[in-house]
């Protein structure tokens, strides 16, 4: 029977602006949200028609801020195809409760958000000792943080991860390194630096499949590299649909062909079986392609 396949990274916006308002990160919505949004239906339906078993729908934090509200009801749309990471403002005063809040609505992790279309750099509260206390929370919750950052931010998150290193912590976009320099890679030592905490896994998306292929960089050296580093069962594949243009189908089609050449039980960890060690629940939620 083939692997299941899983998605662990994409987005869902909805069309009727009054029961979700938009609040943007930022202050500005993000053009993927504006032009090519995709609600929670049409995503199974992308879904179906991409293979996809099952996904870990990531909160549109430039279309919703930290309002996770149709996030949460994505979710319990599609409890067995479905499940989400919610976004949080780590600084604020009530982050801790409201952790809890939408912990208790069935999602399975938390983002922050340090950078993006909507907020270039690298944010620097990362370092604010107001992380501590939901960090310690999602330790004691087990909840994984995935991380929305560049490498600059690397220092600020190893005292975290040091200061609470039972959180398991997943990079999305593996935190945008650079790979323009190729083989041995040194513009990206940081990322590779982290390979050592057994809890940090890798969302493996377009944007570092085409970023490998660039400058001195090929995909089959760079990813020769990120196995012998971290190992499949640390690397997990996002599709980003939308935000990155061309359909979920075609978002597949291409990370499949593009890592055509490892073996199959890496592809397998890569497409299905790392998502399920970052996320428990996905190996007891019994939908598939089909039974949205």
């Amino acid at each position: 029977m083939p692997a299941e396949i899983i998605d662990t990274h994409n987005h869902v916006i909805s069309s009727d602006t009054a029961r979700f308002p938009l609040a943007p990160l930022g202050g500005k919505q993000s053009d993927w949200s504006v032009k090519r949004p995709v609600s929670h239906a049409a995503m199974i339906a992308a879904m179906d028609l991409a293979g996809v078993a099952k996904s870990v729908v990531v909160q549109a934090s430039t279309a919703y801020g930290n309002d996770n509200s149709y996030l949460a009801e994505a979710v319990a749309a599609h409890p067995t195809r479905l499940t989400g990471v919610f976004s949080v403002d780590i600084l604020a005063p009530d982050a801790c409760e409201q952790i809890r809040r939408w912990a208790g609505q069935s999602l399975v992790g938390f983002r922050l958000f340090t950078t993006g279309s909507t907020m270039p750099g690298q944010a620097t509260w990362l370092d604010d000792p107001r992380c501590h206390e939901p960090w310690a929370l999602a330790e004691r919750m087990g909840l994984p943080i995935c991380m929305q950052m560049t490498a600059a931010g690397i220092p600020a998150l190893r005292a975290l991860m040091d200061r609470f290193p039972g959180v398991k912590v997943a990079l999305d976009h593996l935190a945008r390194p650079d790979l323009s320099d190729g083989p041995p890679y040194e513009k990206a030592a940081a990322l590779l630096a982290l390979a050592e905490n057994p809890n940090v896994f890798l969302k493996l998306t377009i944007r570092n499949i085409e970023a490998a292929a660039e400058g001195a960089s090929t995909l089959p050296d760079f990813m020769a590299l990120l196995l012998g580093t971290f190992g499949a069962a640390r690397i997990a594949w996002g599709s980003n649909h939308p935000a990155h243009g061309g359909g979920l189908p075609h978002l597949l089609g291409l990370a499949q062909t593009a890592l055509a050449f490892l073996p199959q039980a890496d592809r397998d960890m890569i497409f299905g079986g790392t998502a399920k060690r970052l996320y428990p629940v996905l190996e007891t939620m019994h939908g598939g392609v089909g039974h949205g």
